[in-house]
């Protein structure tokens, strides 16, 4: 289908089609600063963590480290996503490039649910042999990591696209991470229970798992074209029938989503004889656009005995 920007109607086997896109404004400039801004952040703070929980034997501090590493690379991918989706439509890609960014989602929360794995398999080989821990040293990285990653999730606040909540998803995990690891040492300092360790790593496991797999199976969603979340597609119909004059029918309806943000809508809609096309279609994308917050709208119009798709037929 052409990304055609021409709004006027067209003829092609006694059918009349109409492409219009919304405003395809790009809002990509104050995302790719966040996401810029909690790259720096955690970026510079990783090997830290890595470190700290190398001298200081914490399973909860390495996995944090590995969180943290994941978290970079995500956000590495986040950007350049932003950057791929503002490249203009081709022939190739006649919607644009904008599907770089759920599937940049997919891969992320791939990745959060594989460490999750490796986190949960190192617990357990801990909880067997306990370890010596150093939790004085546990306890400031843990601390310092946690500043870290309340600076980037506030980074992230106001994040609206699924790429950009796929990435505060990930720095979410890390906070509980820091917030678990932080509490193991002051256990383990309180009593010298090392065991806190590799159970607390376990709970934060379960945490990420939840929101790895949220993330995952929304941008599977959008990837897959299915219809965005709480959006009626009953809808359609019953905001165009008795707002549009001289519509007698709606019928062919589809609806998904470019990136997990604002509906794309196509349909076939039948008009009483005499009605004017243009204004009927005018009015249906204005319908649209201001009741269901559709971006694009790609409309068949057919006067009325006049369907030439079997699914209308007699």
């Amino acid at each position: 289908m052409p990304h055609a920007h021409d709004d006027s109607t067209q003829h092609h086997h006694g059918h009349h089609h109409d492409h219009r896109h919304g405003a395809h404004a790009h809002h990509g400039g104050g995302g790719e600063r966040r996401l810029l801004l909690a790259l720096v952040i955690l970026g510079s703070f990783t090997v830290i963590e890595a470190l700290g929980g190398y001298f200081a034997n914490s399973i909860a501090l390495l996995a944090e480290a590995a969180h943290m590493l994941a978290d970079s690379a995500s956000l590495l991918l986040a950007v350049f996503a932003l950057r791929v989706g503002r490249r203009p439509a081709n022939t190739q890609r006649t919607y644009g490039h904008r599907r770089y960014q759920p599937l940049a989602a997919f891969v992320n929360g791939q990745v959060l649910l594989l460490l999750t794995v490796w986190v949960v398999y190192e617990a357990l080989l801990r909880l067997t042999r306990l370890p010596q821990v150093n939790a004085g040293l546990m306890l400031g990285i843990a601390l310092a990591g946690g500043v870290a990653n309340l600076a980037a999730f506030l980074a992230l606040s106001g994040a609206r696209s699924l790429n950009e909540r796929g990435a505060r998803a990930h720095v979410l995990s890390d906070l509980l991470g820091s917030a678990a690891a932080s509490l193991a040492a002051l256990v383990i300092l309180a009593t010298g229970w090392t065991a806190a360790d590799p159970l607390l790593s376990l709970v934060v496991s379960a945490l990420i798992l939840r929101s790895a797999w949220a993330i995952t199976r929304e941008s599977a969603d959008v990837l897959l074209e299915g219809v965005p979340p709480g959006f009626d597609v009953q809808r359609v119909e019953a905001e165009l029938l008795g707002h549009v004059p001289g519509l007698a029918g709606v019928h062919h309806v589809h609806v998904w989503s470019m990136t997990g943000e604002r509906p794309t809508v196509t349909l076939h809609c039948t008009l009483l004889p005499g009605t004017r096309h243009g204004e009927a279609i005018a009015a249906i994308h204005a319908r649209l656009h201001e009741s269901l917050q559709v971006e694009h709208s790609t409309i068949q119009v057919e006067e009325e005995g006049d369907c030439g798709t079997p699914a209308c037929g007699p």
